[in-house]
């Protein structure tokens, strides 16, 4: 059976790993999942109500056992008033390569795309689609370190075959932003599950070596820190072959 172990290296969270005074260990052999991706902007009038039914998620019992939600935010808004303090161009990227291999007109916010498909039920008040099927078993582990994360890839016998690639995001919950300018002036606005770093890599089938480096940005003094964690193994077409996350505290 093919074993892939990887390390997460930089100051991950750097100055409240230590002070949790506990081992964090997520672990997930579970057969399916939802990973739900929200692409959206503070410069986006449409996309509040959509951040805020995200928001929601975080008091589903579902939540990190089998609903994992991210919301990036993009960048092409930023020109028009107000630039989004959260928004990377690597997001909007990762809109534009799902709206090129899923054969989308363009891109816009608010999107959500739910296990690697475009998901338009949010606007019509729909449930979430099936869970998708998911196989082996992923462990990621905070390191005695403090500052960098292991995780362990064993793929289920039968499962999709490599190449892999892993994905890492750092969340934030419940930070506060006052927009001042642009679609949403005047509004205070809460983001839940906004992805605050994300790193991904190719994954070769060789087993050991394998390493994704996750910079942080954050210090002590920070008043919006890492407040949880998701990480996923996926095939080239963005089926989500397993998935973890969980709160960092």
């Amino acid at each position: 059976m093919l074993f892939l172990r990887l390390l997460f290296l930089g100051s991950l969270a750097a100055c409240a790993l230590p002070a949790l005074g506990r081992e964090i260990v997520l672990q997930r052999d579970s057969p399916r999942a939802t990973l739900i991706e929200l692409y959206s902007s503070e410069g986006c009038s449409s996309c509040p109500p959509a951040e805020q039914w995200l928001s929601q998620l975080a008091d589903s019992s579902r939540l990190w056992q089998e609903v994992f939600p991210v919301a990036f935010h993009v960048d092409y808004w930023d020109g028009l008033g107000w630039p989004d303090r959260f928004a990377r161009r690597v997001y909007t990227d990762r809109q534009r390569d799902y709206a090129a291999k899923l054969h989308q007109d363009s891109v816009y916010t608010p999107e959500f795309v739910v296990n690697g498909q475009e998901w338009r039920g949010w606007f019509h008040g729909e449930g979430l689609p099936a869970p998708q099927a998911t196989a082996g078993n992923l462990k990621l582990t905070a390191n005695p370190d403090g500052v960098t994360f292991s995780a362990d890839y064993q793929p289920a016998a039968g499962g999709p075959g490599a190449p892999y690639t892993l994905h890492a995001c750092l969340l934030g919950m419940g930070i506060m932003s006052d927009v001042q300018r642009g679609e949403n002036g005047g509004r205070e606005l809460r983001h839940d599950f906004i992805v605050l770093d994300f790193q991904s890599q190719r994954l070769s089938a060789a087993a050991g070596g394998h390493f994704l480096a996750v910079p942080t940005k954050w210090s002590a003094s920070d008043p919006d820190p890492p407040k949880a964690v998701v990480a996923w193994i996926s095939t080239p077409d963005h089926e989500v072959v397993q998935i973890v996350g969980g709160r960092l505290n």
